[in-house]
């Protein structure tokens, strides 16, 4: 892990139990109905080595793995993976990982990285670096997909100030679009009389970008897709930007 990346914002706030706090309502059964529509599209089969990049509390590793995959979960924060691993069996795994660094070379027959996992860093150089070394873990053939929120429309439609209280805490969250191009979610809150303050950074990356990270890292791109449901992808309208590469 690089010894920098506890420096960058993801790698605070990730980790922080503030985090969790502020989204545990996500929907999750709308995630495990796109986990089962990966697993048909990309024709995952029983037994094969999946590596979940960025796989947090480690939800979507363990429904991979309840449906036959051999799977591996890596992520960034310490927390996450102490967590996840309560359920490692023989077929699931989880590490502490940069995603920016490979972690296994040719080792694996597909690669994930789900739910806006992607997008953080401040040099974009290492926005490269890390599609390189998704496609390093790969077998050759091997299958990645890559779910990125749509920025045109997220950028159309930003709701700029909204409170959510959770667990008696009062979370202010404020959206704005920066110079550099990234969406910027920031997050104050008063808790035991403490205030906190955290940012989550989305670079908004078009469509062209991943085209050019995956031809750079040696893959093709062989499908991209708006929705969940994998419906065609329309840059106005579509919810997601979905991609399928394939390791050249």
């Amino acid at each position: 892990m690089s010894s920098d990346s506890k420096k960058e914002w993801f790698g605070e706030w990730f980790d922080s139990p503030y985090y969790h706090i502020l989204y545990k309502n996500r929907d999750y059964s709308e995630a495990e109905t796109f986990i089962n529509n990966v697993i048909h599209k990309l024709e995952m089969a029983s037994g094969d080595k999946v590596l979940d990049i960025a796989c947090g509390k480690g939800r979507h590793s363990i429904f991979l793995n309840k449906n036959g995959m051999n799977v591996t979960g890596i992520d960034l924060s310490v927390q996450s993976i102490e967590f996840a691993k309560q359920f490692e069996n023989d077929k699931l795994h989880f590490a502490n990982h940069d995603m920016r660094e490979t972690f296994q070379e040719s080792q694996f027959d597909f690669v994930v990285n789900l739910f806006t996992s992607f997008g953080y860093f401040s040099d974009e150089k290492d926005n490269q670096k890390a599609i390189n070394s998704a496609i390093d873990n790969l077998k050759p053939n091997g299958k990645m997909l890559l779910d990125f929120l749509n920025p045109t429309k997220v950028i159309n439609q930003l709701k700029k100030d909204e409170k959510k209280t959770i667990d008696g805490i009062s979370f202010d969250i404020h959206k704005r679009v920066d110079e550099n191009n990234f969406i910027v979610k920031t997050i104050e809150f008063n808790d035991n009389e403490i205030d906190f303050k955290f940012e989550e950074k989305v670079k908004a990356l078009k469509q062209t970008d991943f085209i050019t990270y995956f031809n750079n890292a040696g893959a093709k791109i062989i499908g991209t897709y708006g929705s969940y449901e994998f419906d065609k992808f329309d840059m106005d309208n579509s919810d997601r930007m979905i991609f399928i590469a394939e390791k050249k």
